[in-house]
């Protein structure tokens, strides 16, 4: 195990649940000053005071991603309090899937993933660009979607926001070159997240595993069943079916610990075994 997330300094966004949350304690528990951002300010101080009290370091700043001056402040706080911003999660986002046909009650949802998704990461950048310029180097981590890949029946508005991402991230690693490594994450379904809770018609999810439909219906039945055979919920197996916060926290810790020379720039997470198409 390499050590190159010692003292460095990161905002994680979306820290108050979820993956934010999880990447947020692992990132702390290897010995980085965490800065917390979310909307939410319980679940946020909740995450902050379990990581200060297991002996991590780690201060909470509520803010709406959405809103440049409440990102800019939490960059000056990462600074004030820790000298530094070495690394941004972009991690804040939410999942609005739904047809067009449905757009009389989704549209609301789609206007704020469009805010969330895609201003949350521009202002994310900006917040902590000058920064990271001036310490001469820094790293971006957005995390994107499978579903940004392609448009698919159902996810319309949401493919169009993860691909704003990825494109975000290409644009940026351009210009910084030499100065802000970026890396792109981009996950497949994960259970035990809040995103389902902004799915407008579930019917929408089966644009992203195509022939897959009938498979992924038989074991969406039975993990709500708690009937999944072992081999789909084993990380060792080949059939492993769907990753969990942790395995995609895994994979944000392993991309920002790397040496400064070493930039991991597209990692897609997936279970081996999964029934998404791309």
């Amino acid at each position: 195990m390499s050590d190159h997330l010692r003292d460095k300094t990161i905002i994680v966004t979306g820290a108050g649940g979820g993956f934010g949350r999880v990447i947020a304690e692992k990132c702390a528990a290897r010995g980085a000053h965490v800065v917390g951002v979310d909307i939410d300010a319980d679940g946020l101080r909740g995450a902050v005071g379990a990581i200060v009290a297991s002996g991590g370091s780690a201060v909470a700043h509520v803010a709406d991603v959405t809103d440049m001056q409440q990102m800019k402040e939490g960059a000056r706080i990462a600074v004030e309090r820790f000298g530094a911003i070495d690394v941004i999660v972009n991690n804040a986002g939410v999942m609005p899937l739904a047809f067009f046909a449905d757009h009389e009650r989704a549209w609301e949802k789609w206007h704020r993933a469009i805010d969330i998704n895609i201003k949350g990461v521009v202002n994310g950048i900006s917040a902590v660009y000058d920064q990271m310029i001036a310490q001469g180097r820094g790293q971006v981590v957005n995390i994107a979607s499978i579903y940004g890949n392609g448009g698919f029946e159902g996810s319309g508005v949401y493919s169009a926001t993860k691909a704003a991402v990825t494109m975000l991230s290409d644009s940026l690693r351009i210009e910084a070159k030499g100065k802000i490594k970026v890396t792109t994450v981009k996950p497949t379904g994960v259970a035990g997240t809040d995103l389902a809770s902004w799915i407008v018609n579930d019917r929408a999810i089966r644009g992203i595993v195509g022939q897959r439909a009938a498979s992924y219906k038989e074991h969406v039945g039975a993990m709500l069943r708690g009937e999944l055979p072992e081999d789909l919920t084993d990380v060792d197996s080949i059939r492993y079916w769907l990753i969990t916060p942790e395995d995609l926290a895994d994979a944000v810790v392993h991309v920002i610990d790397q040496p400064w020379g070493i930039s991991l720039s597209d990692v897609t997470v997936r279970a081996s075994g999964e029934d998404y198409l791309y």
